[in-house]
């Protein structure tokens, strides 16, 4: 069971494996380990686990933090699917958006992301009858993009001697989608920027538009929803719910408000780690699921950082996009109230997904340059009998983090009222864009929150409050370093910095991760 570290539980002192942070990536390593026989401790410094898969309650409500919706997860034949069901013993169970999974919206004209490929074209075609060939041509090069990328991540969990031997020849495939942009890839397919904007729409699931984003992410997130989305039944903290009988059979434990000072590196391995209150754990791996950012500049010791030179490795990255969130809470059931299942995406009428951004970033005064709305009580067909008459909203826009960094030194919820005053005036913003697209839910909000990047890094430990790790960028995926595998022994990285943003991204790192430590071929078994 899941349990708090204030309350001083009976630990053991040494296990097989410490993984430090318990959002995806953290959790399925633990998981597949527990499997493979480990005694595992889950360490996390929120009071809640799953990292960006928990939820948090207030007055009667509750929201999914940074679980919106996933793919891949509809057929039991899946390979997402089957992660998901090694991890979880079968336990978490998944509910079908239906057929519109994404409306895309540029001004006032609507398109639809219809599940099923041959519906997507059909609907893609409709609103653009001039681009059939270029539509088909796009879903193909999704298709062969996305194919590569499979033998690129397993370069990253392979023995170093091998990697050396046939790594180049692995990744090659993948690095011809990756090197380019996605606007580079579209535009050879097509010059129709209309349909680029279009196709690109879902380009807030990765955090960076099309001219700064490498195509083979662009590929996977549009791969990964071709056959529509889905919402975990019971909401995203099923997650934890169900991993963590997985852990506790073995012997392990998730224990929250346990903060970890440092890992304990001897003679360059390292052997356990040390508590905020000094207690130790030792363990024969640590695995870091913190994200690299974190990891390099407060984890670990500086000696050894300077010795490998870790922070020119973190030279390479950049952390990706911060945004808010407004979490909405309202009397009525999602029926009465007509709230749809699909994500409505809002963009401007003019400019491209670019332009939109850099006007915004250089005035904030200027549109959004994306708004995300989300609605978790009509995707989940349990939460009327958890929360009988209500329902919530999720609204995302990005924000860059200096818009609130002069209050990085003040605490959650006492920022004072500067800081207030520009958090209401984005809420207001985007209630604006959630009464266009819905405006019978004016007047049924009870309870309204925004999370900030400065929320972010409170609960989550991202430096600047990023949302996605690090940025998706071309040279991104150049990075040798973003791997399980440190020149530390015994100390590993899993989550979405190892392989790509989201949770079917970090749920995969734990696949690599755990191939890493085991030397098996955990695939096989799931």
């Amino acid at each position: 069971m899941v349990q708090s570290y204030k309350q001083k539980p009976q630990l053991q002192k040494t296990y097989d494996t410490i993984i430090i942070g318990s959002g995806m990536g953290g959790l399925a390593t633990a998981a597949i380990l527990a499997k493979e026989g480990h005694k595992v401790l889950v360490l996390e410094r929120h009071y809640t686990a799953g990292g960006f898969t928990h939820i948090f309650k207030r007055k009667g409500f509750e929201w999914d933090v940074g679980i919106h919706y996933i793919g891949n997860v509809q057929s039991e034949k899946s390979i997402l699917r089957k992660i998901f069901n090694y991890v979880s013993d079968s336990q978490l169970e998944w509910a079908d958006m239906g057929p519109v999974y994404d409306r895309i919206i540029i001004g006032d004209k609507p398109y639809h992301f219809v599940k099923g490929v041959s519906n997507f074209k059909e609907s893609m075609i409709a609103a653009f009858p001039d681009e059939e060939h270029a539509i088909n041509t796009y879903v193909d090069t999704v298709f062969k993009a996305a194919k590569t990328s499979r033998n690129f991540y397993l370069t990253k969990a392979i023995p170093p001697f091998l990697n050396r031997l046939i790594g180049w020849y692995l990744k090659r495939p993948f690095h011809k989608f990756s090197d380019q942009t996605t606007y580079e890839v579209l535009r050879s397919i097509t010059d129709n920027e209309a349909l680029i904007k279009v196709l690109t729409g879902q380009y807030g699931d990765y955090g960076l538009p099309p001219k700064q984003s490498s195509f083979s992410m662009h590929a996977s997130v549009a791969c990964h929803y071709f056959d529509g989305g889905s919402f975990p039944i019971g909401g995203s903290s099923q997650i934890v719910k169900t991993i963590d009988p997985v852990i506790a059979a073995s012997g392990g434990t998730i224990l929250v408000s346990a903060e970890v000072k440092e890992v304990i590196i001897k003679n360059n391995k390292a052997i356990g780690v040390q508590m905020k209150d000094g207690h130790v754990f030792k363990a024969k791996n640590i695995v870091s699921s913190a994200g690299i950012v974190t990891t390099y500049t407060t984890l670990l010791p500086e000696a050894t950082v300077i010795k490998h030179k870790l922070n020119k490795q973190l030279q390479q990255v950049k952390p990706s996009v911060a945004h808010v969130s407004l979490y909405l809470g309202l009397e009525g059931t999602p029926e009465a109230l007509q709230i749809p299942k699909t994500n409505q995406w809002i963009y401007p009428a003019e400019g491209d997904h670019d332009t939109c951004v850099e006007n915004y970033l250089n005035d904030l005064s200027q549109p959004f340059p994306v708004v995300y709305i989300s609605f978790p009580c009509a995707k989940d067909p349990d939460w009327s009998n958890r929360y009988p008459g209500k329902s919530s909203i999720d609204i995302i826009t990005l924000i860059p983090y200096e818009t609130f960094e002069k209050w990085s030194d003040t605490s959650w919820k006492k920022r004072g009222d500067d800081y207030e005053a520009i958090k209401e005036n984005i809420t207001n913003r985007l209630l604006t864009e959630l009464y266009k697209q819905l405006p019978q839910v004016e007047g049924k909000i009870v309870h309204q929150e925004l999370s900030t990047p400065l929320t972010t890094k409170h609960f989550v430990n991202y430096q600047t409050g990023e949302i996605y790790g690090l940025d998706h960028t071309p040279s991104r995926f150049r990075q040798p370093f973003l791997k399980p595998r440190t020149p530390i022994k015994n100390f590993y990285l899993t989550g979405q910095d190892i392989v790509t943003a989201g949770v079917a991204g970090a749920l995969f790192s734990g696949v690599l991760t755990s191939i890493a430590i085991t030397g098996k071929n955990i695939l096989s078994k799931v």
